[in-house]
């Protein structure tokens, strides 16, 4: 399967500052996958040697429609994602009563 994406310039110069700046290391590797399917890569060859570790190929594909859907929000993790805390020191201990 290929995935064309065309990039206006101003989108492709906001994907590359995210590729610079971001502080966060999975928005730089997003941006740069979409930069270089952009440019003509094909899906299989970024996830398997574009990147700084490989990735499944409808990983790729899959930001890649989330770019074009939503821009770079699209790219951000959503919320609820990842691990739980197990405590938060916000909340205070519930206490059972067993009496």
């Amino acid at each position: 399967m290929r995935i064309y994406l065309t990039l206006s310039e101003g989108e492709k110069e906001a994907l590359e500052g995210l590729l610079k700046r971001s502080p966060k290391p999975y928005l730089r590797e997003r941006a740069s996958a979409i930069l270089q399917i952009a440019s003509g890569s094909f899906g299989n060859e970024v996830a398997n040697k574009g990147l700084l570790r490989r990735r499944r190929k409808n990983t790729v594909y899959d930001w890649v429609v989330r770019y074009k859907a939503a821009g770079i929000k699209g790219l951000e993790q959503k919320a609820g994602r990842g691990r739980k805390p197990g405590f938060s020191p916000s909340k205070p201990p519930t206490t059972t009563n067993p009496g």
